[in-house]
């Protein structure tokens, strides 16, 4: 019997507590309820609010889900306080930090990604839409998270880079500015006159669609080649690489077009070899009974590869 009413008087003090303690829980279970609207409520009016003062849209996606995220802590926070009356708000906090540094050990690498997009969305060295180059990775910003950077090769294919891996490395922004400069190579040979190649290709060069006025196209005099004269046609265009190849392209086909129609060739490379008598140059070999070297006469064969 002892055993009995000791089980009851058990069942009864947990029935008590239970009830005691369901009107806290119930409140908590309300209030994150009541979070959760919260939270969507705080995020739109964040959206909101960052829609007219800045216009990366990164940073609008930042700004709203820090709103979100702060909106859920406090109502956790409150949640727990209400359900546990004897746990304190300084407790809560107190143990937040002790685990922060376990949970910092195990997540180095999400917090350090987490902070490096941050000052990604903050600095904002490139915008959604710019072509960028990261390390081997090159294409068109398509996405960036908390955590990572997402780009789409010019090939069709997406690529996830680690914040942390793009803030610590060299980023190529191609389209930071509103034009950009092409550099074609082009060789003419030596019989050319260099004045008149000079305005064939400027006159050419600045009526390709898709080449700018300004900055003006440069044309460069670079080197003297092995079976040319070297030319540089600088130009520029819209940033774009779909641009730049477009251009490029027409500004091949309209420069051999003008080097046709005004009889200016673009050689291959060519070279000159040399057959000469080998008895005549052989230190081993004796000479011949006159006292004199047999030769033969030397000619060149010219071919063109």
């Amino acid at each position: 019997m002892v055993f009995v009413d000791t089980i009851k008087k058990s069942v009864e003090e947990l029935v008590g507590s239970a009830v005691k303690i369901f009107p806290a829980l119930l409140t908590a279970i309300i209030i994150l309820f009541l979070t959760r609207f919260a939270a969507q409520f705080a995020q739109s009016i964040a959206q909101n609010i960052a829609r007219r003062t800045v216009s990366s849209k990164s940073l609008q996606f930042l700004m709203a889900k820090i709103a979100s995220t702060v909106t859920w802590v406090f109502g956790i926070l409150l949640a727990c306080v209400i359900a546990f009356p004897g746990l304190r708000l300084g407790d809560i906090i107190a143990t937040l930090g002790l685990s922060s540094v376990a949970i910092g050990f195990a997540f180095q690498d999400i917090f350090k990604n987490f902070l490096a997009g941050i000052l990604i969305l903050l600095q904002q060295p490139f915008r959604i839409g710019d072509q960028i180059i990261v390390n081997d990775y090159e294409g068109t910003v398509d996405q960036i998270d908390i955590r990572t950077t997402q780009i789409i090769t010019y090939g069709g294919e997406r690529v996830v880079i680690p914040n942390s891996t793009v803030f610590t490395s060299v980023v190529q922004v191609r389209t930071a500015f509103d034009h950009r400069r092409t550099d074609l190579a082009v060789g003419v040979d030596y019989n050319t006159s260099l004045s008149q190649a000079t305005e064939i290709l400027e006159t050419t060069i600045s009526q390709v669609q898709g080449v700018l006025d300004k900055p003006a196209p440069e044309i460069d005099l670079v080197s003297f080649g092995d079976s040319s004269i070297d030319f540089v046609v600088r130009y520029w265009t819209l940033p774009q690489q779909k641009q730049v190849r477009h251009a490029k392209t027409r500004a091949i086909l309209s420069i051999k077009q003008a080097f046709d129609k005004a009889d200016i060739n673009i050689p291959y490379p060519i070279r000159t070899l040399y057959y000469y008598n080998q008895d005549k140059y052989n230190d081993y070999m004796p000479a011949s009974d006159d006292g004199n070297a047999s030769y033969q006469a030397d000619f060149s064969d010219n071919y063109r590869q």
